[in-house]
């Protein structure tokens, strides 16, 4: 292929990838359908709640007042999506756009803001962020590079509970991740404070907000830093720019503290009691079980309404071996809450430890109905594998396997024990030719994390006069994981020689 073409070809992969910016009306590179924007919003905004704590439940009014201030922007965007707006149980500041208008913000961000508008500037910015079809332009870019990639080839993941996700939910935590460039951000501000200022806000309530969050990432405040300002960086330039919009659009317009004030009210009453919970459980992360549980308690008592409370008090009698206590404990968290994942896979858990495997299939498979983790997977696998439903255990595996991390590695060795006894080239690699003294050699390397012996291996080849034979080999030592061993055949090498290997049995060696 010439270069005049090659490029012709990718100009006209990327003329056919444009679409009109709904938002600022410029034609942008997105190789993702609208269609397919909110069927990933509606598939990955439970499961995304799910990994940032669960909805705020305990003040449904504030949930209700952020879901009418939401609306009330939707009302006046450029596109037309299925909007939604929930509050998420999180100490965390931030907010977050998924595809196709499903937006979040933290109860740890609404408690830093002090008037409607401001609460509006967040929500607009990221209506701005699901109108304009930020994280599809993301997503383009990555499939052009992995496009050009091939075709040069062929011419020459703010929450511990996301870090447990396997299989949909990884994939979902991935989308909370994308970063947006600069000039996403200034879009965002921009646009956003225009729909402000068409719903009756003042725009110099986004100014007001991007100036604290400025002067937040200044002094380095470390919530901010792992909450809005890791997709969301501040910048003088946003500050000088927001003020150049609020100038272009007028002054004037509601600010809505009175209203934000009342709708607050309860939730910062209670702050103090989440505030101990967050110092639980940063102890609790630090191994300092007995410092969690004095938080955690006096977190229940300003405030026992709260089922994130009880879970934490359930994991530190995890911690320290009380599986009967800990089970108390996540009853009392799942009868205040009975749709958050975690509380289902900590009991289950707990009633694992105790023999009680009838009870913690029920909630580890309720859990992962809710939201798929490695916790939950590889501890229904052991089980199935207890008691001999090695398919389902391996199926359990198999899924863990492919997260990484400790969980994955242990799931890792399981599918070893299981498999490798019927299935042993799947685990151990082979290869032969020629040993270097003109005979044949075969030579097998263990890809798994365990010892191996017993190793046998059948090997094909054809010789010079074209005669096809059939050997067998074995390894007379046993093999660490990792290493390479070899089969001596004493067969001579001749010139046409060809040959083909495979492990047919081997043993782990425990």
């Amino acid at each position: 292929m010439n270069t005049r073409l090659f490029i012709t070809l990718i100009l006209l992969s990327w003329l056919g990838g444009c679409a009109v910016n709904p938002v600022t009306g410029d034609r942008d590179l997105i190789l993702v359908s609208g269609a397919q924007e909110v069927s990933m919003g509606a598939q990955n905004y439970a499961p995304m709640q799910q990994s940032q704590g669960g909805p705020y439940d305990v003040d449904p009014a504030l949930s209700e007042y952020v879901k009418s201030v939401g609306n009330r922007l939707a009302a006046v965007s450029d596109a037309k999506l299925p909007y939604e707006f929930t509050v998420l149980n999180n100490s965390v500041p931030n907010a977050w756009a998924l595809p196709g208008g499903k937006i979040a913000i933290n109860r740890g961000l609404l408690v830093e803001l002090t008037s409607e508008a401001e609460l509006a500037a967040v929500l607009g910015h990221e209506i701005v962020h699901a109108a304009a079809r930020h994280t599809a332009q993301q997503m383009s870019k990555g499939m052009l590079l992995q496009g050009l990639v091939i075709g040069t080839s062929i011419a020459t993941s703010d929450s511990d509970y996301g870090n447990m996700a396997v299989g949909g939910a990884s994939i979902a935590a991935q989308l909370l991740s994308t970063k947006y460039g600069r000039s996403a951000e200034l879009e965002s501000d921009k646009y956003g404070m225009r729909y402000m200022a068409r719903a009756g806000y003042d725009p110099l309530g986004a100014v007001a907000l991007q100036e604290t969050f400025l002067r937040l990432s200044e002094g380095r405040n470390q919530d901010w830093l792992s909450g809005l300002f890791a997709s969301h960086p501040p910048s003088r330039d946003r500050v000088v720019a927001n003020k150049k919009t609020a100038a272009k659009l007028g002054a004037g317009g509601n600010l809505g503290v009175d209203n934000f004030d009342a709708a607050i009210k309860k939730t910062l009453a209670v702050k103090p009691a989440y505030d101990a919970y967050d110092d639980g459980r940063k102890a609790l992360s630090e191994k300092k079980a007995d410092e969690a549980l004095v938080l955690v308690n006096k977190a229940l008592d300003l405030f026992p309404a709260e089922a994130h409370f009880h879970a934490l008090r359930g994991d530190v009698r995890l911690v320290n071996k009380q599986y009967s206590m800990a089970i108390t404990n996540f009853d009392r968290a799942i009868n205040r809450r009975g749709d958050f994942f975690y509380y289902h896979l900590q009991r289950g858990m707990a009633k694992n430890e105790l023999g009680q495997t009838d009870g913690a299939v029920i909630d580890l498979e309720r859990s992962l109905a809710l939201f798929p983790t490695a916790p939950a997977h590889f501890t229904l696998g052991k089980i199935k594998q207890d008691r001999g439903a090695v398919d389902e255990a391996m199926q359990h595996y198999k899924t863990v396997a492919q997260s990484g991390g400790a969980y994955g590695d242990a799931a890792k060795t399981e599918l070893v024990r299981l498999e490798l006894p019927t299935n042993p080239s799947a685990y151990i690699a082979s290869v032969c030719g020629d040993d270097g003294s003109g005979r044949l050699g075969v030579s097998v390397r263990n890809d798994t994390p365990l010892p191996v012996s017993g190793v046998e291996v059948l090997f094909r080849y054809i010789d010079a006069g074209g005669i096809e034979r059939q050997q067998s080999g074995s390894v007379g030592a046993q093999i660490a994981a990792g290493k390479v061993a070899s089969v001596k055949t004493g067969l001579a090498m001749n010139a046409g020689t060809r040959c083909a290997s495979k492990v047919v049995s081997a043993q782990i060696v425990e």
